[in-house]
């Protein structure tokens, strides 16, 4: 199925996705405890800011705000009813700035996990998970996305769930876990794990990779670890902007745009082809990012202390997969907020 990243992929050695929905709404007044994807429908200026802000700073690709609108999710707010209004309201949005942009830029569908566990630890079921995910998908669909992105899933049984439901929304999609205990995502599975996964799934990703977790050069270690692995599919990187604090009040990500500029290239140069911005990643981080990926030449690919000297040590000794005991510095008492 040709798409437009499918193209960007085909005649591009990197692509710059976007950086944080979270963070960017919360500087815009949203508050704890609100559901972002209710401000599709009641507050779209915002958004349109959102995405308008990513694409100003030179992404390539960004992903809608809809990460928490499957109807597990958004039960929470009692608006379960609305997984399709609302994943379409916030894809249409996209839309419209991406095709007033100038250029080719993508729009990816965000979903991220339901918030349950699945059987046999939970109650979930497989069957009901990719219903979740299905409705949510085709909202997207209609809303005008070029491609699905299923993101921060923790769960290889919540991965494939999502791999079925873009399957019968008849999408493309993209996949990334989040990595954030010694290596491992919440559930275990470390990334040549999730290598393994992927190349398993009867209808597998564009692009994989890694989101979120503890700070850059952790995701840095994971990607590493894909590569290692010898995967046939693009790599996505879309690690945080440094680690959160807490101060007056709010969480503060401490990474500078330096700092991500100089991750974005390590992420390039260890095999990424898809380089964004998680938590913490404001429009001044994905410029300086975009600078540095079309200005500095490409490089060996890092060690683990080169990555460690450029962006912090490592929040664990070990990336999981047992190849890198001892490897770099760690970086103790400080935990994902």
């Amino acid at each position: 199925m040709s798409t437009s990243l499918s193209r960007l992929l085909e005649t591009r050695d990197w692509i710059l996705a976007d950086g944080a929905t979270g963070t960017n709404l919360f500087n815009m007044g949203l508050t704890a405890g609100e559901a972002p994807e209710l401000w599709n429908s009641d507050r779209p200026d915002n958004i349109r800011t959102l995405y308008r802000g990513a694409v100003d700073a030179g992404s390539d690709l960004f992903l809608t705000n809809t990460f928490g609108g499957n109807a597990s999710r958004l039960k929470l707010h009692d608006a379960q009813g609305r997984v399709r209004e609302l994943n379409r309201v916030g894809a249409s949005l996209g839309r419209e700035i991406a095709d007033a942009a100038g250029r080719s830029v993508v729009v990816a569908g965000s979903m991220g996990p339901t918030g349950e566990i699945m059987v046999p630890m939970g109650a979930l079921t497989h069957e009901l998970a990719v219903e979740m995910f299905h409705e949510q998908a085709e909202g997207l669909k209609e809303g005008g996305v070029d491609v699905l992105w299923v993101e921060t899933i923790s769960s290889p049984e919540e991965f494939a769930a999502a791999a079925e439901a873009c399957a019968k929304a008849g999408m493309p999609w993209c996949g990334t876990m989040s990595f954030d205990t010694a290596g491992r995502t919440m559930m275990g599975v470390t990334s040549a794990a999730m290598v393994a996964l992927v190349d398993q799934l009867a209808n597998p990703p564009l692009a994989f990779g890694a989101n979120c977790g503890v700070g850059a050069a952790d995701l840095m270690r994971t990607l590493l670890g894909f590569v290692a692995a010898g995967p046939e599919r693009p790599i996505i990187a879309k690690g945080n902007a440094g680690i959160p604090k807490y101060h007056d009040g709010h969480i503060h990500y401490d990474g500078t745009p330096d700092l991500m500029a100089e991750y974005a290239v390590l992420a390039r140069d260890a095999g990424a082809t898809i380089i964004g911005g998680c938590c913490g990643t404001m429009p001044e981080h994905l410029a300086a990012m975009r600078r540095a990926l079309e200005e500095r030449p490409r490089g060996a690919r890092p060690t683990l202390d080169e990555i460690a000297a450029k962006l912090g040590g490592f929040s664990s000794t070990s990336d999981g997969t047992g190849a890198d005991e001892g490897a770099g510095r760690e970086r103790r008492g400080r935990r994902r907020g």
